[in-house]
């Protein structure tokens, strides 16, 4: 378990995240259909939702339930938020930079792999 309570896993079923958040799984579905979330299927076809997909559903918990925003309300809240995010991530690099740095890192993990292959 992480320090926020939250299991240390990388997908989790509906029952799981309905019990994360404190919400009835059907809340949990009308939420996918609103906010968008297509959360991915295993094998037996079940519902199965990621890290960040939960991210987003508590974000979302607390943006309904905390701030007391409407449901269009808090569609708009994300939506800002993924810009600034986008923003925040632009880190306006020359292409050669790029570049060098990859080859940097492709070099530095070949000689992690033939260390680990030895």
């Amino acid at each position: 378990m992480t320090r926020s309570g939250i299991p240390d896993k990388f997908y989790f079923k509906i029952g799981e995240v309905s019990g994360i958040l404190g919400v009835e799984p059907y809340v949990v579905r009308f939420w996918e259909t609103e906010f968008r979330l297509t959360p991915s299927k295993n094998r037996s076809k079940h519902r199965v939702y990621n890290r960040q997909e939960l991210d987003t559903l508590l974000e979302i918990k607390r943006l309904l339930y905390e701030e007391r925003f409407t449901i269009e309300g808090a569609r708009k809240k994300l939506k800002e938020r993924v810009k600034e995010k986008s923003k925040q991530l632009n880190l306006n690099l020359e292409e050669k930079n790029h570049r060098t740095l990859l080859q940097r890192v492709k070099k530095d993990l070949t000689k992690i792999r033939e260390m680990l292959e030895n």
